[in-house]
C-alpha cells in the first residue's frame, strides 16, 4: 500500500472533485473519512463505482482505477459504516455494536493469503503471493483486516481519535510520541482552533449591564 503513513442518503451534499482525505493514518480510517465533514453537512465522496475505483487506486489498494460493480460500492459503504460504528463507540467509551463487528469479520475471508505460481526471471517456477489488490473485494478485505488489527488490539484502540474540531469529525490514528494529538491536522483544524482562541482573547470585554 502506497499510503501509510449503507447507501448514500439523498441529503448528503455532493463534494467537489478531489476532496478525499488521507489524514486517517490507516487504510480503514481513510475509508471511513471518505464521508467528509461529519461535524457539519456530511459530504459523500464515494458517489459512483468510478469514485470507489479511483479511491482504491489512490490508496494503493488497486493496480488500476477500473470501476467495480455497483454492488461492491454499496458493500464498501456498508463496511465503512461498520468500521465507523466501532470507532465511534470505542472513542466514546460506549458499547460496541455486535452487528458492526460481525460485518467487519465477514470481510476477513477476502483478506487471506492467495498463492501465485509464476515463472521467475530464470525461467523456473516461483511460488509467491498474489498482490493484495487483485480485485475490489480483495482490496476491501485488506481494509477490513486493517480495521480488525486496529480495533481488535489494545495498542490500536488506544490510538484511535476523532478530530476535536466541532466542524470536522475526521477519524485518525494518533502516531504522536505522547499519544496526545487532538487535531486531524495542525495546518487546518489545529490552526483554526488557535486562531479562534486568539480572537476570543483579543475581544474587548463587554461593558457592565446598566441596571
Amino acid at each position: 500500500m502506497r499510503r501509510y503513513d449503507v447507501v448514500m442518503p439523498s441529503s448528503l451534499v455532493p463534494p467537489p472533485p478531489a476532496t478525499w482525505s488521507w489524514l486517517g493514518g490507516r487504510p480503514a480510517l481513510d475509508l471511513v473519512n471518505t464521508l467528509r465533514d461529519r461535524g457539519r453537512a456530511p459530504r459523500e465522496t464515494l458517489r459512483t463505482p468510478s469514485d470507489l475505483g479511483a479511491w482504491l487506486a489512490a490508496a494503493g489498494l488497486a493496480a488500476g482505477d477500473e470501476p467495480p460493480p455497483s454492488a461492491v460500492l454499496d458493500e464498501a459503504r456498508d463496511l465503512r459504516a461498520a468500521i465507523d460504528a466501532v470507532v465511534t463507540a470505542l472513542v466514546a467509551g460506549a458499547p460496541v455494536p455486535p452487528a458492526a463487528v460481525t460485518q467487519i469479520d465477514d470481510w476477513l475471508v477476502h483478506a487471506g493469503s492467495r498463492p501465485l505460481l509464476t515463472l521467475s526471471a530464470h525461467g523456473l517456477p516461483a511460488l509467491g503471493e498474489r498482490p493484495p489488490a487483485d480485485s475490489p473485494r480483495r482490496a476491501l478485505g485488506t481494509i477490513a483486516l486493517d480495521a480488525a488489527t486496529l480495533l481488535g488490539t489494545p495498542e490500536g484502540r488506544a490510538r484511535l481519535r476523532i478530530c476535536a474540531s466541532e466542524t470536522c469529525g475526521t477519524r485518525f490514528f494518533d502516531r504522536s510520541p505522547a499519544g496526545a494529538r487532538r487535531w486531524c491536522s495542525m495546518r487546518t483544524c489545529g490552526n483554526e482552533a488557535k486562531a479562534r482562541r486568539h480572537r476570543e482573547r483579543a475581544r474587548p470585554p463587554r461593558p457592565p449591564a446598566v441596571r
